[in-house]
This record gives structure tokens, sequence and C-alpha cells, in this order.
């Protein structure tokens, strides 16, 4: 079984666990930080999977580490290092936080732009974009790119929206290729 099925699965029962406790925004709360925590420290999965090290002290080390977080992330954490899945709570991290942005209406998304987006023209893309992929608003990453000139392109899942000067330029010079080889 693939990694991303089982960690789909680990975080439906996350989920559901924190659906019946009411603690859903906590949850997710727990698992951004923990999610940026091993984005952030690639050693940290090298050091969990370290095969001197014992599933107890690995837990211990987690527990003193994330003493503020609650008993269902922490029992969750606990389950992944004694099935020797410690390699996939970012990627639970990931399927979780998905699902509750599916439910709270909310879809990632990076915009890439010549120059730094302010919030005013975040909240506007946002806006505009939003409906036109089912949602009620967007969470922007914004990526400074000067090869797409002016304009922007905007990323959605597997959409992309492409408004920028490259993106048009590429556009018309197919059509002018197209045309070309009609003749």
């Amino acid at each position: 079984m693939s990694d991303t099925i089982i960690a789909k699965r680990y975080a439906t029962a996350l989920f559901q666990l924190g659906q019946e406790k009411l603690k859903l925004d906590q949850i997710e709360t727990e698992l951004r930080t923990l999610r940026e925590i091993f984005l952030s420290n690639e050693e940290l999965v090298k050091f969990l999977k370290h095969p001197r090290l014992s599933a107890s002290q690995k837990k211990q080390l987690l527990s003193d580490t994330l003493k503020g977080f609650s008993k269902e992330t922490l029992n969750t954490l606990m389950l992944l290092i004694d099935r020797h899945r410690e390699e996939i709570i970012p990627e639970m991290a990931d399927h979780f936080i998905l699902k509750m942005n599916d439910v709270k209406g909310i879809a990632d998304a990076t915009v890439y732009s010549v120059n730094p987006l302010s919030e005013v023209e975040k909240q506007r893309i946002s806006e505009t974009f939003a409906p036109k992929v089912g949602k009620q608003t967007l969470n922007l990453t914004n990526i400074v790119e000067p090869s797409i000139l002016g304009g922007i392109r905007l990323r959605v899942g597997n959409r992309i929206f492409d408004g920028s000067v490259s993106g048009k330029l590429n556009r018309i010079e197919r059509q002018l290729v197209s045309t070309n080889n009609r003749r």
C-alpha cells in the first residue's frame, strides 16, 4: 500500500476523531505547526527513522517537544511511530488540512507575480477566483517571478489561470505558428 493512501487513512481517522471531540480547529493548528517543523527540518525525519532509537525514545522526544498538543494529535503520532510510519507525518498533516479546507470552502493557491502583492490585491484575487473553483475563499501564497513580465499566474490545485504577459505572448506565438503551418 502506498504511503499516500496510508497518510490519507490516518488523516481521515484523526479528522473523524476531531469531529467527535469538537477539536478540529485545534488539531488543524497543531498539524500546520507540525508540518512546518518537519518541512523546515529534514534531519528530524532522518533522526526519527534512525534504527538505534527505540520507539519509546522517539515517543518521549515528540511528547517532550509537543507538550501543548492535544491528546488526539499526540496519540496519532505515537501510533505512527509504533507502526514505523514517521515519514508520512507531513503528508498526513497535508491531507488533514485539505479536508479542513474542503469543509471550510477554502483552497490553497499560489499566485506568481512580478512584484510582491499587497493584502488588498490578494483579497481581490481571492474574491475573483474562489467562485471559479467552487470555493468561498483562497489561501494565497505569493511567489515573485520576474519571468512572467507582467500580470499574474494563479495555480489552484491542478488548475492554472494564466493572465501573465509571458503567457499571452506564448499563446500568440502558438497561434501564429499553427496559422503558418496550415498554409
